[in-house]
């Protein structure tokens, strides 16, 4: 391995690269430069440093090559600050569309309270309390989403030579079931929330959209006018199939929406179509504006993505269709979460039972 130097077209500095061999692609380039003509003591310096540099990351690339096959990892590849792993996995690993990776960093540094620990620290025990944590805070399928891309990190870093023993091995992942059924818009509660007025008519719109879409809050809040194209809303949403982002056809309710939306901006298509408040400041808005509809539920941006689902489902609208216009790969979430919990009119449906022409004898007074 040999360390060449090679000066540039004006002549004034010469950069340096590690050879491996003279077979193609056998060199790197360092970016680590020395000036050949240095004017000062600054000048001076920052070869003297250069030069060091330069030896150093010959020395590290050596290691690298002679530790492979070995199971030897040498030092200059560890991170002593776990989190500073944690954040590069996420950063090499993040797809678009999917939050759990990075957010899982962000609970990770909340439960911690810190910004530095050693991998020594990443113990069962914490990994145990993490899940806790995020039990505690979360419900649903959250806490077990976050907690599983967690174990995605720390098996990756086993794998690499921080542990010996992967410490989430015997910690499994787990949902935190609801203890109260989300609810959820009937048609006629839509034709309510359109005539009633709202104190923020940009949420009015926002959450409106979302009953016609099942955009989440986050998504209606961060949608972008490049976002539409004519009748068509492209989602931050890819399909893991294709690797392209789902595209639904508006209802005309969410198109005249958009259309006032414009209006409204003075036709100034640019930038985020919402202007939201915070999703707590958003939910009391809420709260507000389905009382004055006469609305006796408790209504959350959520209920909008819910009501979706079950109106479609109500209209006989196949699984698998509103499974891929919600965005997700497969039917099983809307089959679990996405679904009515709770019938339109009970009256109804039980009447539906048998029963003869008159009542039995032994039931007439």
């Amino acid at each position: 391995m040999n360390i060449v130097k090679r000066k540039n077209s004006k002549g004034d500095k010469a950069y340096f690269s590690i050879e491996y061999s003279r077979k193609s692609g056998e060199r790197l380039a360092t970016g680590i430069f020395i000036y050949t003509r240095p004017k000062d003591q600054i000048e001076r310096n920052h070869n003297k440093e250069a030069l060091v540099l330069v030896e150093t990351k010959k020395s590290e690339l050596l290691l690298e090559r002679q530790a492979i096959g070995s199971g030897f990892i040498p030092a200059h590849k560890f991170k002593a600050n776990f989190i500073d792993f944690y954040q590069e996995y996420v950063t090499e690993n993040v797809r678009k569309g999917n939050r759990h990776l990075p957010s899982s960093l962000r609970q990770f540094k909340l439960f911690l309270k810190k910004e530095f620990i050693s991998p020594i620290d990443i113990t069962e025990d914490l990994c145990k309390r993490f899940r806790q944590y995020l039990l505690d805070r979360f419900s649903g399928d959250t806490p077990a989403n976050y907690f599983a891309r967690f174990k995605w990190v720390v098996r990756a870093a086993t794998k690499k030579g921080y542990f010996r023993n992967n410490p989430t091995d015997g910690v499994k992942a787990r949902t935190n079931p609801s203890k109260t059924l989300k609810e959820n818009l009937e048609a006629e509660e839509y034709f309510k929330l359109l005539d009633t007025p709202c104190l923020n008519e940009t949420l009015k719109d926002g959450f409106i959209f979302s009953c016609y879409t099942g955009l989440r809050y986050v998504d209606a809040k961060a949608l972008d006018w490049k976002d539409i194209k004519g009748d068509q809303l492209t989602t931050r949403i890819i399909q893991a199939k294709t690797g392209k982002p789902v595209a639904l056809t508006l209802h005309p309710i969410a198109k005249a929406i958009l259309e006032k939306r414009k209006k409204v901006s003075a036709n100034e298509i640019a930038g985020r179509v919402f202007r939201l408040p915070t999703n707590d400041g958003s939910n009391k808005i809420l709260r507000q504006w389905t009382a004055d509809a006469n609305i006796a539920k408790h209504i959350t941006w959520s209920c909008a993505r819910l009501s979706f689902s079950i109106l479609l489902q109500d209209e006989n609208v196949d699984i698998a269709t509103v499974a891929y216009l919600m965005g997700h790969s497969s039917s099983e979430h809307v089959n679990k979460i996405y679904r009515r919990h709770r019938p339109v009119d009970q009256s109804s449906s039980v009447s539906k039972l048998p029963a003869p022409d008159e009542m039995p004898y032994f039931l007439q007074n």
